[in-house]
């Protein structure tokens, strides 16, 4: 209907010029008819003249007429012109065009008036929110597609020469990480022919230390561990410090008045997270943390959010008779006291002599009145006491989960240290599981703690301690973590290993540990076949390193 209309309009104005044109032709001959005659009348005289000057009026009428013809011409000419355009833009069509149209006028109408209709209820703040909502949405749909043509159109992987020696700087090592680690995530689709993962493998763990300073063997270690999406996440957490944190001294101040009295000191802090009551996270300060006068107070004591794990698993009660195997300096075991309430009797035990002495220091500041420290080789321990109603070792360890504090394991630790802590927890394990007492009426559990992330010193020392002794792994009573391994390369463990708990920098922000929590059910020791069911383990042992070898070869 629209289109007719407009095509109507068109012609009317075409008609109407062509009028107009017509009325002025008239004008014209009628002026000219009258100056005849009014030159007849006045003057018989100037016959002559006026005949001379009607001839050149003549002519000149002649050539107006002419140029009136021409401009009658080309306006006809325009006006062709202009219903032929009209023509072109507004072509016949059917009726069932025009009912097509009127639909899609009338929908997008409706649909107009219900979304202002819609508007018009919402407040002004929901209209706000809806238009954000929109344009999030457009933002991560541009995001996407900027991503899939970033994926598309990036340069495949090539694997350098063998003759090419050149030392490449930090920011091309890193590029060839990623590049690499985009080959190996999809190796069928990015890899080279004649080329093997095994080269690609061996070219990243050159690069990963290189890039983080490690050495073969960690990195190795760490590339059987962590499959290779979470293997830079790993390291690159552990090269920046954990949250600085703090644990409130319950026996002395509540976690709500050590927050409002540091806030006040122009500390800036949070709690660590809902499943502990008692820690705090430090972002920044204007003062020092460790001088300030409720720390002098005894009102808290830095330590870190993962060594509060143990002792939530342990779950110490009143007045209970329990044992700390590896004490110093005194964290953990100042976190025991202070959930006993200073009921009972906490044995704080470590073999330095000089490092017990941290442990007085900070028992003191905070007020623990119910602990007899001591220094026991704990290999040794039960011949010293027994009968603990509960046992928390947190055994020495290579410390490959607090590396951001200790940058030093990077280039320190080899196979020999991993053996070395292993048959030393297995030691520590066996003897903190003869103190307890089986016949506890509220105990008998024993916690293995170690800031490692490495199986050997984790997985295989409590599968160990499942063969030697009765006691069965129990749930650590702590809800997060990752469950730990079933399995691990060609290594079977029990079962019930995914009761234990894993905890990880780049996963829960925190330093690497592990924590275990072990039931004992009875004082009997499994020693049948002792010698046999050792000589067999080193063989494994033995075995296991020399197919890691052969595999990485």
């Amino acid at each position: 209907n629209k289109n007719k209309l407009k095509k109507r309009k068109d012609g009317f104005h075409v008609i109407k010029r062509e009028e107009v044109i017509d009325s002025e032709e008239e004008s014209s001959s009628e002026k000219a008819i009258k100056g005849e005659e009014s030159s007849e009348e006045d003057n018989s005289e100037v016959n002559n003249i006026s005949g001379e000057e009607n001839n050149e009026s003549e002519g000149m009428e002649e050539d107006s007429e002419e140029k009136n013809s021409g401009a009658e011409d080309s306006d006809v000419e325009n006006s062709e012109g202009e219903e032929s355009e009209d023509e072109e833009k507004y072509k016949m069509g059917t009726l069932d065009d025009l009912d097509e149209d009127e639909n899609t006028t009338e929908n997008s109408e409706s649909d107009g008036n219900d979304e202002d209709n819609d508007d018009d209820d919402l407040l002004p703040i929901e209209k706000e929110t809806k238009k954000l909502k929109k344009k999030i949405k457009k933002e991560e749909k541009l995001a996407e597609e900027e991503m899939q043509l970033n994926i598309n159109t990036r340069e495949v992987f090539a694997f350098p020469a063998e003759d090419d020696k050149t030392q490449l700087a930090i920011p091309e090592v890193e590029a060839r990480i990623r590049d690499n680690l985009m080959v190996l995530s999809n190796f069928e689709k990015f890899r080279e022919q004649d080329r093997s993962r095994t080269e690609y493998l061996e070219l990243l763990k050159k690069d990963l230390t290189t890039y983080f300073s490690y050495n073969e063997f960690l990195i190795d270690k760490l590339v059987q561990l962590f499959p290779l999406t979470e293997l830079m996440d790993f390291l690159e957490a552990s090269e920046t410090q954990r949250p600085l944190t703090i644990r409130t001294n319950s026996l002395k101040t509540r976690r709500r008045d050590l927050a409002q009295a540091l806030i006040a000191r122009g500390v800036n802090l949070d709690p660590v997270g809902k499943w502990t009551k008692v820690g705090l996270v430090i972002y920044n300060s204007t003062i020092p943390i460790g001088a300030t006068p409720e720390y002098l107070a005894g009102h808290y004591i830095l330590q870190g959010a993962s060594s509060m794990l143990p002792v939530m698993a342990l779950a110490p009660q009143e007045n209970e008779k329990i044992l700390d195997m590896c004490a110093a300096p005194g964290g953990k075991a100042s976190h025991i006291a202070a959930v006993m309430k200073n009921t009972g009797v906490l044995f704080a035990n470590d073999v330095n002599k000089d490092r017990a002495k941290a442990i007085v220091g900070n028992f003191h500041r905070l007020g623990i009145i119910n602990s007899i420290i001591c220094s026991y080789d704990g290999r040794k321990f039960s011949q010293v006491m027994k009968g603990f109603d509960r046992v928390l070792l947190d055994a020495p360890c290579t410390g490959t989960g607090v590396i951001s504090k200790d940058p030093g394991v990077k280039m320190n630790k080899d196979q020999q240290d991993i053996q070395r802590c292993y048959n030393l927890q297995r030691q520590l394990l066996i003897e903190a599981i003869d103190c307890t007492n089986a016949r506890s009426s509220t105990g008998g559990y024993i916690v293995y703690s170690t800031c490692s992330v490495l199986p050997e010193e984790n997985e295989w020392v409590i599968d160990f301690a499942l063969k030697k002794r009765d006691v069965k792994l129990v749930p650590t009573g702590l809800d997060f973590g990752e469950e730990g391994f079933t399995s691990f390369r060609n290594l079977r463990f029990h079962p019930s290993m995914k009761l234990t708990r894993r905890y990880y920098p780049h996963t829960h922000n925190m330093d690497g540990f592990f924590v275990a929590k072990l039931k004992k059910f009875s004082n009997i020791v499994k020693e049948q076949k002792k010698e046999d069911d050792e000589e067999q383990e080193e063989n494994e042992e033995e075995k296991t390193e020399e197919e890691s070898e052969n595999e990485s070869d």
